[in-house]
């Protein structure tokens, strides 16, 4: 089973998650139990009905919880994963970095979420470039379109990938 690291742990710990508003209408403390119990599971057997949908976000809209939770992502992909944990990041990952903010974000003045995802994202290119796998190589090559201020890299690695698979 894999472990929380020690950088998971501090990015877990250094935000104030129950400041935080969640998709599921309350504060976002729980998030961190959350990426715990998918950051250890070897299986989706082991996280059975844990999942970030309706607390970072629903159906791609966001909520605030999802800008802190982009850095927790990095900092677990950065280290030693199970496939299944590996897979369920990269595409929380994906799906916070293409959403836009949720109308009651909205309502409050938080309308650019999905940027602010987007931007953290960015801080950790190398990470998702260096999770690009068969099973998830498609998701990392999306965001990294997605959130890449250099046009041509995205495109280049994609056909990198291309040639490596033919």
């Amino acid at each position: 089973m894999a472990r929380v690291s020690k950088l998971v742990r501090a990015e877990l710990d250094r935000h104030d998650w129950s400041n935080l508003r969640c998709g599921c209408g309350e504060t976002a403390d729980h998030v961190p139990e959350i990426f715990t119990t998918i950051i250890t599971a070897e299986s989706a057997a082991e996280a059975i009905n844990c999942t970030f949908a309706s607390h970072l976000e629903i159906e791609g809209n966001l909520f605030e919880a999802a800008v802190p939770a982009v850095s927790v992502i990095l900092a677990a992909l950065a280290g030693d994963l199970s496939e299944y944990a590996r897979d369920v990041l990269s595409m929380t990952l994906w799906v916070v970095t293409a959403g836009e903010s949720h109308h009651s974000e909205m309502a409050i003045g938080r309308t650019r979420l999905g940027e602010e995802c987007q931007l953290k994202a960015r801080e950790g290119i190398w990470v998702i470039l260096s999770n690009a796998n068969d099973s998830n190589k498609e998701t990392c090559l999306d965001i990294l379109e997605w959130i890449d201020l250099d046009e041509v890299r995205p495109q280049y690695y994609r056909s990198k990938f291309e040639k490596r698979r033919a």
